[in-house]
């Protein structure tokens, strides 16, 4: 029965302080998809695929950076801080994590348009939520790494209860113990 409470307090998080910066972190990636992507497109229009984006020429990795950073950083950080599941939280620092990945390419990719395109570069809105899955991606690594007290609890009972039948058996194998 230790064992199954140990499993239960183990699926469950508590971020502490970091939910505020993961929550504003959030926040301010949901705001950067309002702010210029690349020239005058910003974030919505890339993910719905609207007529800016099509015209600033907007490529593959732009689109999956803001679909991954709406769905990973934001849906996801925000189901994990309501839900407080571990699992949550480490499929949001996964797919964040990816996403850094694919902000990075965006990123580049706007910088490395050909001479004759006359499609913008990178917008501030694409850099600046670049940053924001940058930090909500570090503080869910503290979080789904840390170790509650309520689980430090767990695995000290649970210590004390495997000592406590280790001992008799030690006895028995070996009198002088």
């Amino acid at each position: 029965e230790l064992e199954a409470a140990e499993r239960k307090v183990a699926s469950d998080i508590d971020p502490g302080a970091r939910a505020m910066f993961v929550a504003i972190a959030v926040l301010i990636l949901l705001a950067t998809f309002s702010l210029p992507h690349a020239g005058s497109a910003n974030g919505w229009e890339v993910l719905s695929f609207a007529p800016d984006a099509t015209a600033e020429e907007i490529g593959l990795p732009s689109r999956l950076f803001v679909g991954f950073a709406v769905v990973f950083a934001g849906l996801g950080s925000i189901l994990a801080l309501v839900t407080r599941k571990w699992a949550l939280a480490w499929v949001s620092l996964a797919g964040s994590a990816v996403t850094i990945v694919f902000g990075m390419l965006a990123i580049w990719s706007r910088q490395t348009l050909p001479v004759e395109s006359s499609a913008a570069g990178p917008g501030f809105g694409l850099v600046i939520g670049w940053f924001a899955v940058m930090v909500v991606v570090f503080h869910w690594a503290r979080v789904v790494w840390a170790r509650t007290s309520a689980q430090l609890e767990a695995e000290a009972e649970l210590r004390k209860v495997a000592a406590q039948h280790e001992r008799p058996r030690l006895m028995r194998d070996d009198p002088e113990v």
